[in-house]
């Protein structure tokens, strides 16, 4: 970084992750520009505000940005207290986000339409290291503007790409169509979103556990308002259901939501319907009716589709990147975070190391470095961009040394080969369409 060591880091988005990174950036003796598509820090938190997470406050928030709010005699919450995505954004996120130490590094309405390297698209070679990055920057109150940055790490989560409904991983035929009643991750059903739900039919898909907040919502909906009708369809069959592994999860709070869900599916309030992969959908005159091969299933008039995110990988079409070919990730991190071998709790310690991109000095760190995967732990996160903030500050020694310290089960480090992370509730939350994170982590 040497040749371009008076220009910034830049760090998109000013979420949890974000936020993190800006601290250990400064930390470091470096300067921080975080640049937030939203108006204020933790923006796309909001969307999800109204869901308590799985892991208490003490899971929740980055070492070096407590040491900064610490100077402010800012109080940590109970840390033992599991907080709902508000509370993160108003007693964590707004705190830190007006530090007098990183306040005049943060831009709103700021939404990263591209980076590249300046003067090189990705085809160019010649001095391709030694060129600063050029981040093309777009806003709803002034004229299109560009950034030179030292650095790029990438925190902006995969809020803003939800995942269709189609099972192919494309939009159901006719789903383009109907998304006026399409809402594609957590609505706020009990309050802000109450009028569109309370007495409707709905179906919710997705077997995760946004689906199971969905429902939850749903069926406290359906108790005072008995006219509304809840069918879940979900591509799993009975036997692979594991409602959030119930009393074997190493997530109390997640276990305790899926047994709360099973009992309404066994008692009826809750019309469950398995082996669905959706490929169209089709407006009628008795509603929306869902197509899975040759069963078609009850017409609904709203659909809730809470089926994950995936990476915004459009803005970063002139960067040489190295992802895996399915999970979208950081090549060297994909196996370590393969949702069909890994949950939360198996997921190493990870950081520069892995994340690394042909790209010199740039990184995806957050929730968008597991690109498709939802297996992301809000506190590995916090551990990605102290690792990157080494890395670019030259301190390969500390880049490499990746560990998370649990409570119940030490210090992990990457060099554990056997490593099981079963400390219930670290750093995972009710992610939308997600495990274990929320927002643009």
């Amino acid at each position: 970084m040497t040749a371009n060591m008076n220009l910034p880091v830049a760090i998109i988005g000013a979420g949890p992750v974000g936020l993190a990174a800006a601290a250990h950036v400064l930390k470091r003796g470096m300067t921080p520009l975080v640049l937030e598509a939203g108006p204020s820090a933790g923006h796309n938190i909001t969307s999800w505000g109204h869901i308590r997470v799985f892991s208490p406050w003490k899971y929740n928030v980055d070492e070096a940005a407590v040491e900064l709010l610490d100077q402010t005699g800012w109080q940590m919450p109970d840390p033992e207290h599991f907080p709902t995505g508000t509370e993160i954004v108003e007693e964590y996120l707004e705190p830190l986000a007006s530090h007098p130490a990183l306040q005049p590094h943060i831009r709103y309405d700021a939404r990263v339409s591209a980076v590249t390297r300046l003067n090189r698209d990705k085809m160019k070679d010649s001095g391709r290291d030694e060129a600063p990055f050029l981040l093309r920057v777009e806003s709803t109150s002034r004229a299109a503007s560009t950034v030179l940055a030292s650095a790029v790490i990438d925190a902006s989560g995969t809020v803003d790409t939800p995942n269709p409904l189609g099972a192919g991983g494309v939009p159901a035929t006719g789903e383009a169509a109907l998304t006026d009643s399409i809402v594609y991750g957590a609505p706020d059903v009990l309050h802000r979103d109450r009028a569109r739900y309370a007495g409707k039919r709905i179906l919710v898909v997705g077997g995760g556990d946004s689906a199971y907040n969905a429902l939850l919502d749903l069926m406290h909906l359906k108790q005072e308002e008995p006219d509304t009708q809840i069918v879940w369809a979900v591509r799993r069959s009975l036997q692979q259901l594991s409602f959030g592994g119930g009393e074997n999860d190493a997530l109390p709070e997640r276990g305790a939501l899926g047994l709360r869900v099973k009992s309404m599916v066994e008692a009826g309030d809750i019309s469950l319907q398995p082996n669905i992969q959706l490929t169209e959908l089709q407006r009628t005159d008795a509603g929306i009716v869902a197509l899975s091969g040759d069963v078609t299933l009850p017409p609904v008039d709203e659909i809730i589709a809470v089926t994950g995110f995936r990476p915004n990988l459009e803005m970063l079409r002139e960067v040489r990147l190295a992802l895996d070919t399915a999970v979208e990730s950081p090549r060297e991190l994909a196996p370590l975070i393969d949702p069909n071998i890994h949950s939360c709790g198996t997921v190493r310690p990870h950081g520069a190391i892995e994340l690394a991109q042909p790209e010199s000095n740039f990184y995806i760190a957050g929730m968008k470095s597991y690109g498709r995967a939802p297996t992301f732990l809000m506190i590995t996160g916090y551990e990605q961009v102290r690792s990157i903030a080494a890395a670019l500050a030259g301190d390969w020694e500390s880049a490499r040394n990746v560990h998370l310290e649990l409570p119940e089960t030490g210090v992990c480090t990457a060099g554990d080969p056997g490593l099981t992370l079963t400390a219930a509730g670290v750093g995972a939350s009710a992610r939308p369409g997600g495990a274990c994170c929320g927002g643009s982590c």
